[in-house]
């Protein structure tokens, strides 16, 4: 089974909606050690869930991880890798992190827990529960 990540994004620096649009993305731009660790655990048809911080604070839409994570071609550090991710389709209803507070099933999950965290796991438990809260089930 792939596995599932959630990847957080600046929507005034590259959204969702840039994503749809581009139909392609490199994945970069993750510096934070933990974040790092993840983002090299994401393995090809890797199930991603994308997030959008600042103003927006939710879960939009979803896509997949076309490739294994690579060094990433713009730095000289091998440690710093990226992926190449492909959008499958916007939630049908995006689920805030409010949301996500308010719910107890999601107290252990790493978006409440380490809010500064930018790629993270979703246990399979959690994946399903934003799925339904968005609207679609898993």
């Amino acid at each position: 089974m792939p596995g599932r990540w959630l990847l957080k994004t600046e929507p005034d620096e590259y959204s969702f909606e840039d994503l749809l649009r581009d139909g392609r993305a490199v994945w970069d731009g993750v510096t934070n050690a933990l974040a790092l660790r993840h983002l090299r655990e994401i393995r090809r048809h890797d199930q991603l869930l994308i997030y959008h911080t600042g103003k927006i604070r939710a879960a939009v839409g979803l896509a997949v991880s076309a490739s294994d994570p690579y060094p990433d071609p713009s730095k000289k550090d091998p440690r710093i890798v990226v992926i190449d991710v492909v959008p499958v389709k916007a939630l049908a209803q995006a689920v805030t992190l409010a949301a996500i507070k308010a719910d107890a099933r999601f107290r252990d999950f790493d978006l409440v827990r380490l809010p500064r965290l930018s790629v993270m796991p979703v246990p399979g438990g959690v994946w399903t529960a934003i799925m339904a809260m968005a609207g679609r089930i898993a």
